[in-house]
């Protein structure tokens, strides 16, 4: 049961990430949960020790959710980065 949700909340920072990023026309489900996860396991290692609030990979919350969603963010600035020179 923790894995679903894990894959529902991962994509729906995904999703927000890449609103935000401005590439969800790019991408799909299965990517916007990739970005979610991995943005989350981005945010477990860079962000988590500075703020103190875990990623969603260690617990559910809005804290989490939010530090998720920074790393989300962080990931996609760096891919659109190598992508086309410019983070947008």
């Amino acid at each position: 049961m923790n894995f679903i949700i894990w894959l529902i909340v991962g994509g729906l920072v995904g999703w927000i990430a890449s609103m935000i990023m401005r590439t969800d026309a790019q991408q799909g489900v299965l990517l916007n949960i990739v970005v979610g996860i991995v943005g989350a396991a981005i945010a477990g290692w860079l962000i988590s020790p500075l703020v103190g609030v875990p990623s969603i990979n260690t617990g559910f919350s809005v804290g989490s959710f939010v530090v998720s969603l920074l790393g989300a963010i962080v990931l996609l600035g760096i891919v659109n980065l190598f992508r086309r020179g410019r983070v947008r």
